[in-house]
């Protein structure tokens, strides 16, 4: 797996003039579908993560090793760059650095980590933050963690939907100042906010769970936005396939007429049967 080309591209995004919305995915066929597609990118979120390896609400019981391995499964599916919500880094700055060392080593392109007190205290009430020293010291651990000066680290806050856009500032700042790449912002609702911010930080900045108003990608790219997040509807829009069909086949529909089934002509692409058939005859004769 070659992942010097896949994280120049995408650094190239961060260094463009222009924004991207990656396709999100969840498996080899996601991705595959997704770069078959001319996406630029893919995005693998935790949350997605725990839903597809566990079954599980995105409540970090999700551990390294289990979204290591699934990244990588994407990874090597193909040439799309992965970008991936590496949530609070597992742990403390420590952790940080071991997760940053095995996502390198899965593939991925470019990575986040946030500053949300991550998983929920005891006693806890609402999102908490790390003080901005500890979020600091975290990406300080995740840069000293990376082998390929290519692999794009990324800060991470949703400390402007909580706190206000002034603390969203003060944190990204920090963050920069600490020698990461660029700032995801989550929660970011309005132009007026996004246009704040985009006044006083100058570096790449990647948005996630924003308001309506802030999907136009021109606007989006003349503010500093490289990547925007849609949202992660086609890992949903698979578990409602999955229960239709499930259903209709429990409730007595044949199976030659469910609606909605992939082709045998898509199956083979997005296998890469042709790939495969090309193995057996070269290798096996």
């Amino acid at each position: 797996m070659n992942t010097t080309d896949r994280r120049q591209r995408l650094r190239d995004v961060f260094n463009g003039d222009t924004c991207i919305q990656p396709g999100s995915v969840y498996d080899p066929i996601s991705a595959r579908v997704a770069e078959d597609l001319g996406f630029e990118a893919g995005m693998f979120a935790g949350s997605i993560a725990s839903f597809t390896v566990l079954g599980a609400p995105d409540l970090i019981v999700l551990t390294l090793t289990e979204f290591a391995a699934q990244a990588h499964r994407i990874c090597r599916a193909g040439e799309l760059p992965l970008i991936v919500d590496a949530d609070h880094g597992y742990g403390n700055a420590l952790n940080v650095k071991r997760c940053v060392e095995e996502l390198e080593t899965a593939g991925v392109a470019c990575l986040t980590i946030e500053d949300t007190l991550l998983p929920k205290r005891f006693g806890g009430e609402g999102t908490e933050f790390l003080s901005i020293d500890e979020g600091v010291g975290k990406m300080k651990a995740a840069l000293a963690g990376r082998q390929d000066p290519q692999l794009i680290v990324l800060g991470r806050t949703s400390a402007v939907s909580v706190n206000g856009v002034e603390d969203g500032i003060r944190r990204a700042r920090a963050y920069l100042d600490a020698g990461v790449d660029g700032i995801m912002f989550v929660g970011i609702k309005t132009r007026t906010e996004l246009d704040a911010i985009a006044a006083e930080i100058d570096a790449p900045i990647m948005l996630g769970g924003s308001g309506a108003g802030l999907q136009e990608r021109d606007y989006l790219s003349s503010r500093g936005v490289r990547v925007s997040l849609q949202g992660h509807q086609p890992f949903m829009a698979a578990v409602q396939a999955m229960y239709a069909t499930l259903k209709a086949l429990r409730d007595g529909t044949a199976p030659s007429e469910l609606d909605g089934i992939a082709s045998s002509e898509l199956i083979k692409q997005l296998t890469r049967d042709e790939q495969y058939q090309a193995w057996q005859d070269e290798f096996l004769g």
